[in-house]
């Protein structure tokens, strides 16, 4: 955060940070943070940006995807919500609302007719995020974000092994399952309530964040690419927080059994899999 000037004396690091800090929690205009620490307007502005890139570069410490020994802790608190085995994440998208930008501002206008960022996130039972894509614009639909993500390729080549739950937007695959738009049977019914019950925790956890960072609810008034690293510092802190107990985590119990999921020998289709799951699990 130090920052070298021949012009005139540089922010010391640790109020660039209190002014970035206060920025991210109030969503206060840069000329009223200025005021308050008697510093320019610019200086806000460069500080807030630096800030944001600098914790920006620490994302793969603190926006961790489960693997290995994780894994199975992940599995056991998932499945203690609503009994849904083989669970390593939930999934959705988030729109963080912009101010119209000056460049391809046509393809920044959401389904719900304002200028966004449509923000791809995986969370775990903890309400921490293991997995964040933020670069799209918010007319790409969340199909497309999952499709063209690492971590979809990542599931693809299955250098992954765990299940994903989300939303009717997405498509059905083995590794991503998502509710029956028409259930025919109580097993089906039933599988949809316990998807419906584990994967609401990723829209509690973009509740969480937007809280704590009122200004990705309110908005963001600078340019697409700036607002990428605000949204990434945002969610960095967010983990750290909950790694430093700053508020009351959620809890969970992982002290149930998980079932284990027998090796599934069906057709490969996403569908078939849910099947299976909906006839073993929820019969």
């Amino acid at each position: 955060m130090r920052r070298e000037t021949k012009r005139s004396h540089a922010l010391p690091p640790l109020l660039a940070v209190l002014v970035s800090l206060q920025f991210l929690a109030s969503n206060a205009h840069h000329i009223v943070i200025a005021q308050v620490h008697g510093v320019s307007r610019a200086s806000v502005s460069r500080a807030i940006k630096t800030f944001c890139q600098a914790l920006c570069g620490l994302i793969n410490q603190f926006v961790v995807f489960p693997r290995d020994d994780m894994i199975p802790k992940t599995q056991k608190r998932f499945y203690a919500i609503a009994g849904f085995p083989d669970v390593i994440g939930a999934i959705d998208c988030t729109h963080i609302k912009i101010a119209g930008p000056t460049v391809n501002e046509e393809e920044y206008v959401n389904r719900k007719g304002f200028h966004s960022i449509n923000v791809q996130m995986i969370c775990d039972p903890t309400f921490k995020f293991t997995n964040i894509v933020a670069k799209w614009p918010g007319s790409v639909h969340d199909a497309r974000i999952w499709r063209e993500s690492d971590i979809c390729a990542q599931f693809e080549r299955e250098e992954i092994q765990g299940t994903l739950l989300g939303d009717s937007g997405y498509p059905c695959r083995k590794f991503l399952m998502t509710p029956y738009q028409a259930p025919q049977t109580q097993s089906q019914e039933r599988f949809n309530n316990s998807l419906c019950k584990t994967r609401v925790l990723v829209e509690q956890s973009f509740g969480v964040l937007k809280r704590r960072f009122p200004c990705l609810s309110y908005g963001l008034r600078m340019k697409p690419s700036a607002c990428l690293n605000v949204i990434g510092a945002c969610v960095i802190l967010h983990n750290m927080g909950f790694e430093f107990n700053d508020i009351f985590p959620r809890t969970c119990d992982d002290s149930r059994e998980i079932p284990i999921v027998s090796d599934y020998q069906g057709p490969s289709t996403g569908s078939s899999y849910r099947d299976f799951i909906a006839n073993a699990f929820f019969n």
